[in-house]
């Protein structure tokens, strides 16, 4: 079964940069497509960027298109989310997740995603 790992949340200030980085162990992360959801507290969990296995394709959520950037590294296995001019609004617990089948699709919705991460806490806050 596919395990997902997501790293590199943490505290930053407003404006500053994070990247997070999605990575899977004995399984080649390029032959799936991920999504990068996230859920602060009390909200529903929502999704903020996807990337089809081939990498042609890519999406984003409105409130983060031109601050972040998602990109996949298959020689590291590893799929990242560059957030930049990161606002309090974007705390909460970020997760990467993979459906289970290989589909070059690129979807936002949580119900097409089977694996998931255990997540890392973003916290941007002065």
């Amino acid at each position: 079964q596919l395990q997902l790992v997501e790293s590199g949340g943490g505290l930053v200030q407003p404006g500053e940069s994070l990247r997070l980085s999605c990575a899977a162990s004995a399984f080649p992360l390029g032959d799936y497509s991920i999504g990068w959801f996230r859920q602060a507290p009390g909200k529903e969990r929502e999704g903020v960027s996807c990337i089809s296995s081939s990498g042609g394709s890519t999406n984003y959520t409105d409130s983060v298109k031109g601050r972040f950037t998602i990109s996949r590294d298959n020689a590291k296995n590893t799929v990242s989310l560059q957030m930049n001019s990161l606002k309090p609004e974007d705390t909460a617990v970020y997760f990467c997740a993979a459906p289970d089948r290989f589909a070059d699709m690129c979807a936002m919705s949580e119900l097409e995603y089977d694996f998931w991460g255990q997540g890392t806490q973003v916290t941007v806050s002065s």
